[in-house]
């Protein structure tokens, strides 16, 4: 492996290069857990990367189901997009404030949809404003494009394909959320969810993919990987908490070549709502040698 980062990733040397080429959309989507105490949209008002559009995982979703932030419908989410201003054949690149949280999500989720050409911003927004760079406080006002989604299905599991993997074992589950809450250790943020995690799962906990909101280098992340029981020439599925944090798992995946790759999009929100999932407590499995 020549490279040493992640191809999805860019710097903001290069993206403050590239403001205001019309072929550009910078996406603002950030999103933030109520104990990280951050209101995204404040933030965004405050100050944001210019020309970036506020793109709220909330809003483009499904709202037919009670489930945060679930994947729209392919119409639902081109319709939106479209809306915004931005095309499947755009160059997109997304950001959050933290660097390495929400962003991934969106990627992802484009990707899905058929975009191509859909990057990560590096060090996020925190890392933007430490640099002391641009910021603009206006929303920008794109004009109205279409987006033609390619949805790609096979890239999202849904609970009936979640119980068949978990009871076949067909695919190694790699879960982002934390260890304490892995492990039934903590209790789950949201009331009257089950604690622990799915039979076989490995624990990848989400922030060990970045230092100080920058994504490690491939060498690291394929250590990291592997050390938590992940074999890189298997099929992996993720999740977390609710389908944002899988990403960054997924994310890393893919920067690394590994292509046979889903992502639980219900995640723990589903799946240890429910009183009929198997369930498992404490840390995982030791894995053999």
């Amino acid at each position: 492996m020549c490279e040493t980062k992640s191809r999805f990733v860019v710097s903001a040397d290069w993206l403050q290069a590239e403001l205001g080429k019309p072929d550009l959309r910078v996406l603002d989507a950030s999103f933030y857990l109520p104990a990280q105490k951050r209101d995204a949209d404040a933030e965004y008002a405050a100050g944001h990367i210019p020309g970036a559009i506020r793109f709220d995982q909330d809003k483009i979703a499904d709202h037919s189901t009670s489930l945060p932030h679930t994947i729209p419908s392919p119409d639902y989410f081109a319709t939106e997009t479209g809306k915004l201003g931005i095309s499947e054949n755009d160059r997109i690149v997304v950001y959050d404030g933290i660097g390495l949280f929400a962003s991934p999500r969106v990627w992802w989720l484009f990707r899905v949809m058929g975009a191509k050409n859909v990057f990560v911003l590096d060090g996020g927004l925190d890392g933007w404003k430490a640099e002391g760079r641009p910021l603009e406080t206006a929303a920008p006002n794109y004009a109205p494009a279409t987006f033609t989604p390619n949805f790609d299905e096979s890239r999202v599991v849904t609970l009936p394909a979640m119980r068949d993997i978990v009871s076949s074992g067909a695919m190694q589950i790699a879960d982002a959320r934390s260890a304490g809450r892995f492990a039934a250790a903590e209790p789950e943020p949201r009331p009257g969810m089950r604690s622990g995690h799915m039979p076989g799962a490995r624990n990848l906990p989400s922030g060990v993919f970045a230092n100080q909101g920058r994504f490690k280098s491939l060498p690291e992340l394929k250590q990291t990987i592997e050390d938590a029981g992940i074999d890189l020439s298997k099929p992996v599925v993720t999740s977390c908490g609710s389908g944002i944090t899988a990403a960054i798992i997924t994310l890393a995946l893919e920067s690394l070549g590994h292509h046979d790759n889903k992502l639980y999009d219900g995640s723990w929100s589903e799946w240890g709502s429910r009183e009929d999932t198997p369930i498992v407590t404490g840390p995982p499995t030791p894995v053999k040698a």
